[in-house]
């Protein structure tokens, strides 16, 4: 019997900013239901990658398969609708528009036609979110406008959410909810990769992690593994 394809699989993935060579050789394996982390330090190639594999940029070489048929090529938006998620860094809420507008814009059936992540469910989620329905998202905090993002993205009732510094310069207490709200999306069964500066925090909720390093996979593994290494993640995190 055929195993089935991985969710997302990304081979020998080269992209540039200019002269310089930001991913070398990337590849990357996501499983359906899955959770992995995406560690290494500044300008290491993370969001490069997230970035190249969403098709929001484009990548010089490789091959970017979801669900085992080749994106390569594919426009961005119809990337979007083959049930991925994407919570990217700064947010990227639409300021002009209420927190309601802003969540309802986004509302679909998953790929399967699941509808698990309804808008009362996500205000359920969230109870921050439902006392400022009417609010502009420019009227927001930075950490209800992180709820608001990851709000969107369960709204499109994805197979995959991939999470870019969503704890970034929120205070501890909000961190403590973005977290809380990870790891029920793992417990749901919903697939997830995961880049933050907190690496602790990154192995705690994942399955497997890969650390990059100047645009290369310079470490993997299952996450309590490679938690339990501190001379690597010193070499490669420098913490």
């Amino acid at each position: 019997m055929t195993a089935p394809a991985a969710l997302i699989e990304v081979d020998d993935l080269h992209a540039y900013y200019g002269q310089s060579h930001v991913l070398q050789g990337v590849s990357l394996r996501i499983e359906a239901g899955e959770a992995v982390g995406l560690l290494g330090r500044n300008g290491m190639g993370k969001t490069t990658l997230i970035r190249s594999m969403l098709r929001l940029m484009r990548a010089t070489t490789g091959r970017i398969a979801i669900r085992g048929r080749d994106r390569s090529a594919e426009r961005p938006d119809r990337v979007a609708r083959l049930g991925i998620g994407y919570v990217p860094e700064g947010r990227g809420i639409f300021p002009n528009l209420s927190v309601r507008e802003n969540l309802l814009m986004a509302a679909r059936p998953g790929m399967r036609g699941q509808t698990d992540w309804t808008y009362e469910r996500v205000l359920d989620t969230f109870p921050r979110l439902a006392e400022r329905l009417h609010h502009g998202g420019n009227q927001l905090s930075g950490g209800e406008q992180q709820m608001v993002a990851i709000g969107r993205a369960l709204m499109t009732n994805p197979d995959l959410i991939v999470l870019d510094e969503a704890t970034e310069g929120l205070a501890p207490l909000i961190v403590k909810e973005i977290w809380r709200i990870v790891a029920g999306i793992r417990a749901s069964g919903i697939a997830s990769l995961v880049v933050d500066r907190n690496y602790r925090a990154v192995l705690a909720h994942t399955d497997r992690c890969i650390v990059l390093e100047r645009g290369r996979v310079a470490l993997q593994g299952a996450s309590s593994t490679l938690g339990a290494d501190e001379q690597a993640l010193q070499a490669y995190l420098g913490v």
